[in-house]
């Protein structure tokens, strides 16, 4: 089990800074928002950055941890122009990069509805394959050829291939239990399990029951990453394995941990570790 957390907010230099704390403490990962812009309860604004100049930052001032989006919301993006970016941040980060994708908050994110962004569900998934394929495509540092419903390449080959081989991993939203949502992340190095129509997060038993599906109906026979998370209690080191530990058990391979808090809280919380035992 490896342990990282979701940065959700705030400004560029804390940020930074809580990235460099979180290697110091201990953790595995740090994740950050691809976000426009959503807004708050009562349509409160929010402080947003672009998150690949805030990861080429984060890239630069740490050493181990891995760092990446959760998530960039593959539709709204150019694949050539986000194949071109992922595959700098993998060098500068010397092959530390994971790319969290998704469909992304359509109708909590001005930068969808507002400027005209696909909006349909069926389109932003077909993007999002298309986008995932020619990414990959590209990443390979041969001539590339594609064409479908949404985009068209002409044997187009992009230099250097990332540091990371085959590939950058790539981690894909899965909606529980749906089948065609969870076949697309199977395809891919990890799932990000979104349980449908709640907010609400996994279940050790229902992780166990993802678990299953993926051994029955993934192909490749290359590492595969199940994603949990939640909020553990960083003054209580035996309470927060205890918590964590049946995730681990029923198959999830990385715990993330998030809070929506006050950046003081947030940094407390980063200092005192990830929930595992030495």
């Amino acid at each position: 089990m490896q342990y990282g957390f979701v940065i959700e907010g705030g400004d560029v230099g804390t940020i930074v800074e809580l990235t460099e704390q979180a290697e110091a403490a201990g953790w595995d990962g740090v994740f950050i928002s691809d976000a426009v812009a959503i807004q708050g309860p009562g349509g409160k604004a929010f402080d947003w950055f672009d998150p690949w100049i805030v990861l080429s930052v984060m890239a630069t001032r740490t050493k181990r941890i891995r760092i990446g989006t959760m998530i960039t919301p593959v539709s709204r993006r150019r694949p050539w122009k986000l194949a071109r970016e992922t595959v700098t941040l993998d060098h500068l980060s010397n092959g530390r990069l994971t790319l969290g994708v998704g469909l992304g908050a359509a109708r909590d994110d001005g930068g969808f509805h507002k400027v005209g962004e696909a909006m349909e569900l069926k389109e932003r998934a077909q993007r999002l394959d298309e986008g995932l394929e020619i990414i990959a495509g590209l990443w390979s540092g041969k001539s590339f050829s594609f064409t479908g419903e949404h985009y068209k390449v002409d044997k187009l080959a992009m230099l250097p291939k990332p540091v990371q081989s085959p590939r950058i991993p790539v981690w894909v939203v899965g909606v529980w239990p749906k089948q065609k949502s969870l076949r697309r992340a199977l395809r891919w190095d990890g799932i990000i399990p979104q349980k449908y129509k709640t907010m609400s997060r996994m279940t050790p038993a229902e992780v166990e029951e993802l678990k299953r599906y993926v051994v029955e109906h993934r192909e490749q026979t290359t590492p595969f990453d199940i994603l949990a998370g939640g909020e553990t209690p960083g003054n209580n080191l035996k309470k927060a394995v205890q918590q964590v530990l049946p995730f681990e058990k029923a198959g999830a391979t990385w715990w993330l941990e998030s809070r929506m808090s006050s950046v003081k809280k947030v940094r407390e919380r980063i200092a005192q570790g990830p929930p595992r035992l030495a």
